[in-house]
């Protein structure tokens, strides 16, 4: 990747927060106390989906005796009480830190509520990386589309100079609607081999994507 990118917008949760072990343990709670099957960390993976709904009804709950709306909640409120316990993917302040000093801009974007977003932002001090840092305006993590669309609006960067860094399907989907190139990490919330199926360009970690800065000539 020869990289003359101008601007990166990074995912969050699971590309830079690394909060899966947490959001199995969760979900793992909330099947539990309806009696339902727990999910391995590979299985998680490879049922893990946008929107939210549908990785809910591949988890096993069934919408018609359960309210999505308040296994949503109920998920989301456990989340916010243990969000701190998760830590960022190694190497993420050296990696924002290296785009930084070549004034290369960052955003965020992300399926996260925009108000707890900047929370956990500030809890681990790295607004000062960001020049814009956009989540949803609900809990029900549904698109980042028309989010993403807006923030390319912002940018202004044009087609061709923007990078959109995640961990999933979607954000390769959300990539390819606002007009940016893609790279995935593989530590997030899906598999590799589902990200490879992307066809776009996969590490297998954050510091793996860091060397192959370096090595551009970044």
């Amino acid at each position: 990747m020869n990289f003359q990118y101008k601007h990166i917008i990074w995912d969050w949760n699971g590309t830079l927060l690394n909060d899966v072990g947490l959001c199995v343990d969760i979900i793992n709670g909330v099947l539990s106390k309806r009696n339902l099957n727990s999910l391995s960390l590979e299985k998680y993976r490879e049922i893990f989906t946008f929107p939210i709904k549908n990785y809910y009804i591949k988890a096993g709950f069934d919408f018609s005796q359960y309210s999505f709306e308040v296994v949503g909640q109920e998920w989301m409120s456990e989340y916010e009480r243990r969000r701190t316990e998760c830590p960022l993917h190694s190497g993420v302040e050296e990696t924002l830190l290296l785009l930084k000093t070549k004034n290369i801009e960052q955003s965020i974007l992300s399926a996260y509520p925009h108000n707890t977003l900047i929370e956990i932002i500030s809890h681990f001090n790295l607004n000062d990386f960001f020049s814009y840092i956009i989540g949803l305006d609900n809990i029900y993590a549904t698109s980042k589309v028309e989010l993403g669309k807006d923030l390319m609006k912002k940018i202004g960067n044009g087609y061709g100079k923007v990078l959109l860094i995640g961990d999933t399907e979607h954000d390769r989907d959300v990539a390819a609607e606002i007009g940016t190139d893609c790279v995935l990490i593989a530590n997030g919330h899906q598999s590799k081999e589902k990200l490879l199926e992307c066809k776009v360009p996969v590490y297998n970690s954050l510091s793996e994507f860091s060397i192959h800065l370096n090595n551009s000539g970044l």
